[in-house]
């Protein structure tokens, strides 16, 4: 502890206190508990990027595209150092940079702004392609998308695109908390498989199932996780 009481260092044992600082209306409280676990493992395990290093060239890129709810994004920013405490009870007020959709020029860390659903992964392909032209294959990118916003037809070009050109610096966490209208045959990895993606089905709140899903080897083909999760209030 700083002089001051401040926290200068967190584990995942903060998030939930980190996340119960943000109160107020439309707080989406189950879409942000939904990607807690995801959300940790990716920034504490496998995502290179730092707040030292969030705008060096060579950094990993995650883009939020499940951008409502964001409280667990915020908490995990500001558990890695990105954000301050001191603004989270503010979350979705006037004049406070946590927006109830995080905005890219307000939030460090942040790799777009995420809003209408269905932006993010075509987003994602296109960054992809942008580092690839400029000889950064050593760069991965991420996006997070929730379950119900697969329906988006959006996203199925993205996909068909990436798995034809064989995008191996991207990767997809898809969150399937059972938000979806309809349910797909053979589920969310089917979506991913038939367009040529590798892709594996986990335990959304198993961290070593996680960490072991984002690592698996892909060589020539996009990367998609689809994290099966029980929501919690």
């Amino acid at each position: 502890m700083t002089p001051t009481g401040a926290k200068t260092a967190y584990d995942y044992d903060d998030l939930r206190r980190l996340m119960s600082l943000m109160t107020g209306d439309e707080k989406h409280g189950p879409a942000a508990t939904s990607t807690l676990d995801v959300l940790w493992v990716l920034y504490d395990r496998v995502l290179r990027v730092t707040p030292g290093t969030a705008d060096a060239a060579d950094r990993d890129r995650f883009l939020l595209s499940k951008g409502h709810g964001p409280m667990a994004y915020y908490a995990v920013l500001t558990a890695k150092g990105f954000l301050p405490e001191e603004w989270l009870p503010a979350f979705g007020s006037f004049g406070s940079p946590l927006g109830h959709h995080p905005d890219r020029v307000l939030v460090p860390g942040a790799e777009i702004g995420s809003g209408s659903l269905g932006h993010g992964l075509p987003i994602a392909v296109g960054s992809a392609l942008g580092l690839r032209a400029q000889g950064l294959t050593d760069a991965a990118v991420w996006v997070l998308v929730g379950d119900a916003e697969l329906d988006e037809g959006s996203n199925h070009e993205a996909l068909a695109y990436a798995g034809a050109t064989g995008l191996e610096e991207l990767h997809v966490v898809a969150v399937d908390n059972s938000s979806a209208g309809y349910r797909r045959p053979g589920g969310l990895a089917a979506l991913f498989a038939c367009e040529g993606w590798s892709v594996t089905t986990v335990d959304g709140r198993d961290h070593e199932a996680l960490y072991g899903a984002f690592t698996a080897p892909h060589p020539g083909r996009p990367h998609a996780v689809v994290a099966r999760v029980e929501p919690k209030n």
